[in-house]
């Protein structure tokens, strides 16, 4: 990596970037120092000692495995009271009411779960109970009842993830799901149709000195901001960057690294090359592209041939396909499309990453597929510089679906069938269910239709992270029990329900005996050991609250679903995920085996039944836009999943209640910045201001997820059941 500044990449030439609009990392730390207060020493061993709960970058402290420098970012930080805060007062939860309508900062800003507490049908709060009170009223409702369990991706590491599962199976249902179903199931279930592999097949090291780097529908400026600093010696290697995306993100146009003196003074330019798309119009482009790639032989012929199937269904695919249809369903042009299509071409190595962009839509498999298809077609697959990456927004995502917490697949991602249902049924002692269970959004559908009793909810919050809030909301008051583990409140806790509900509190990741291990994007999996320092009331960790409901609900099979510690998860880990060998061997700070090696299918071998990747025929999704309507879609701000941290995002100025709009439609509509206007989806509606953006015209943007009011919680994606976090809106100035 060059050392030498390099004033051709500086996005300023004032020093800091004084006077234009760019979070201020600085102010963050500061921030940070206040927010610990009292804690300050247990938060600096939680920032060197513990693997960050972050993003999925894994940093060891803050250091990581691809460049020896140090790392540290706001979403880090900010989560840093969580894991320091002491205990709430158990007596505000006394009048349920008297919480109402208080905003899930306020919430939090409460203090930590220390206890557990019951709240009976018909009283105004909860109340302390002790553990054996709790699970034996958990029990009487498991016992014997349709319900289903869900885990967040909060910091949760695979312990909890993997003896969370077996609790549930042994409780005789396949209705355990987890985070990973709301952000990249289309990612897996793509990814294992095409390659064989529901993971990134590359590192981050190889986004260092390749040719070039492509982001689709992905913002790591804002989800990922380690991520930032990788991008920076890209670009000093010589790697060049393009974003295909409906709105050009000012973070990834130019951006502050601020532990790096040249980034921190005079910035970075990061994008070179922009391609705006409508919002569900990735399909129309990506098709383009391949389109033009095949018409300018730009094919890597020697790696199709000998690696892949499917290419000439592929091809005759996209030779039916209109200009005329991608043109207009992508909101690009088939000049632009060529343009990409010549980067590649050109390129000797590239890696193609994406996010929930592509994946949370009704066709979100598909335009996976679509991307697969790229990197098929010029070899950009299992070598250096090279790779395709569903990047991850949470440490605990990849591994929870890969621990088995999912409704659709086992430990190791093996698919629910009679067969592999046979296999566990045998290691585990009891009996595993041999169909799919019900998926998140599924849960809520049986709840609502009084198909469902019970819910076990681990962190998380559906009333924030799903469509349709009032939906979720009816849902969950029809539950007969309701069991939330969590370390802080959240307002799905407080919904009155027709049975009882339950508040367990959990530790969190650096306050488990034993230390835990997260999986990050690049599929290292880590270790994070017990960090030394206050302890709140009566937390358990998650995996002892999972296996104690189980042995307590069959106390016939308890000796089965007990463990010792993590460490004897971990070595039950690695006999039922075999791809996981090494897990049981991690005991130190830092320890980390990364399964798979830097590259998966390495020289373009592919973990396929003929060992070759798949191309796909995508047809174009028959995206219709009424003449004066728009297409909504639901971004992130200042804010870490659901967890908003400030109001206003310090990337575009944008307060919560912004409506991005492209100038050329608010001029066209004569609406100034901070016009109030109303949007309307049928009978939902949501009211905002409007804030011009850099959007592709006809797209606008509103934060989630206070705009899931105009979501339709019936639209989800064929195969992965992913919701729809889009809409096409009428606007209407008020």
């Amino acid at each position: 990596m060059s050392k030498r500044l390099d004033p051709r990449n500086w996005a300023s030439w004032r020093p800091f970037g004084l006077g234009l609009r760019k979070p201020n990392n600085y102010l963050e730390l500061i921030k940070a120092f206040r927010s610990v207060k009292g804690n300050r020493r247990y938060a600096w061993r939680i920032l060197t000692r513990g693997t960050c709960d972050g993003c999925a970058l894994g940093t060891k402290g803050m250091r990581d495995w691809t460049m020896r420098e140090v790392h540290l970012c706001n979403i880090r930080l900010r989560l840093l009271p969580l894991n320091t805060m002491p205990a709430l007062d158990v007596s505000v939860l006394a009048d349920a009411s008297r919480l109402a309508g208080k905003r899930s900062a306020e919430l939090r800003e409460l203090g930590r779960l220390p206890y557990p507490m019951l709240r009976r049908a018909g009283e105004p709060g909860f109340t302390r109970v002790s553990w054996d009170e709790a699970l034996r009223v958990a029990a009487g409702g498991l016992r014997d009842a349709r319900f289903g369990a869900y885990l967040t991706s909060r910091g949760m590491p695979n312990e909890n993830y993997y003896a969370a599962q077996k609790a549930v199976r042994a409780l005789g249902t396949n209705n355990v799901d987890n985070a990973a179903r709301i952000c990249h199931s289309p990612s897996t279930v793509a990814l294992k149709d095409t390659i064989g592999a529901a993971a990134t097949t590359c590192s981050y090291q190889d986004w260092i000195g390749s040719d070039l780097i492509v982001f689709i529908g992905s913002n790591p400026s804002n989800n990922q901001p380690v991520a930032m600093k990788y991008l920076y010696h890209a670009k000093k290697a010589g790697t060049r960057i393009a974003m295909v995306n409906a709105y050009r993100e000012p973070g990834m146009e130019r951006y502050w690294v601020p532990s790096n003196a040249e980034s921190a003074l005079f910035g970075t330019k990061i994008t070179d090359e922009f391609f705006g798309v409508h919002q569900g119009g990735d399909i129309g482009f990506l098709n383009g592209v391949l389109k033009h790639l095949i018409e300018n032989d730009w094919i890597d012929e020697k790696f199709v041939a000998g690696h892949t199937t499917g290419f000439e269904e592929a091809r005759r695919a996209v030779s039916e396909q209109s200009w005329e249809v991608l043109e207009a369903l992508s909101g690009s042009t088939r000049d632009e499309m060529l343009r990409l299509a010549r980067m590649l071409g050109e390129a000797r190595s590239a890696v193609l990453v994406w996010s929930m962009g592509i994946t949370q839509h009704t066709h979100g498999e598909d335009n996976v597929r679509a991307i697969v298809n790229l990197a098929l077609a010029r070899g950009f697959v299992g070598r250096d510089g090279c790779g395709l990456m569903p990047i991850r927004g949470h440490s605990g995502v990849q591994g929870g679906a890969e621990m088995g917490a999912y409704a659709t697949g086992l430990p190791g991602g093996l698919p629910v069938t009679p067969e592999n249902a046979a296999k566990f049924s045998g290691m585990w002692g009891f009996e595993v269910p041999s169909s799919p269970g019900l998926t998140a959004t599924d849960m809520i559908d049986a709840a609502h239709a009084r198909e469902l009793d019970a819910l076990v909810s681990s962190g998380g919050n559906f009333l924030e992270v799903l469509p349709d809030p009032d939906y979720c909301r009816e849902a969950l008051s029809r539950l007969k029990l309701r069991v939330h583990i969590d370390i802080v409140l959240s307002s799905q806790m407080l919904v009155p329900a027709e049975g009882d509900v339950l508040l367990l509190p959990a530790q969190t990741r650096y306050e488990m005996a034993g230390g835990v291990t997260e999986t990050s994007t690049e599929r290292r999996v880590i270790f994070s050991p017990e960090v030394e320092g206050p302890r709140i009331g009566e937390a358990w960790p998650e995996w002892k609250i999972f296996t104690e409901l189980a042995a307590t609900t069959r106390p016939e099979i308890s000796r089965l679903v007990r463990f010792t510690g993590t460490p004897a998860i971990r070595e039950e880990i690695e006999r039922a995920v075999p791809f996981y060998e090494g897990i049981a061997g991690l005991r130190r700070f830092g320890d980390s085996v990364q399964y798979g090696g830097r590259h998966l299918c390495p020289d373009g071998r592919f973990p396929t039944p003929d060992g070759r990747g798949g191309f796909s025929a995508v047809d174009p999704p028959a995206l219709e836009r009424p003449d004066g309507a728009f297409s909504v879609a639901t971004r992130r701000g200042k804010q870490f999943n659901s967890m908003v941290h400030e109001r206003m995002d310090g990337f575009n100025g944008a307060m919560r209640e912004a409506v991005l709009m492209s100038p050329y439609d608010a001029d066209r509509l004569g609406l100034p910045d901070g016009t109030p206007v109303e949007l309307r989806a049928g009978e939902r509606s949501y009211r905002g201001k409007v804030l011009r953006a850099p959007l592709v015209p006809g797209n606008l943007q509103v934060h989630w997820p206070e705009g899931n009011v105009l979501l339709d919680e019936t639209r989800r994606s064929p195969q992965a059941r992913i919701p729809d976090y889009n809409a096409v809106v009428t606007v209407r100035a008020l």
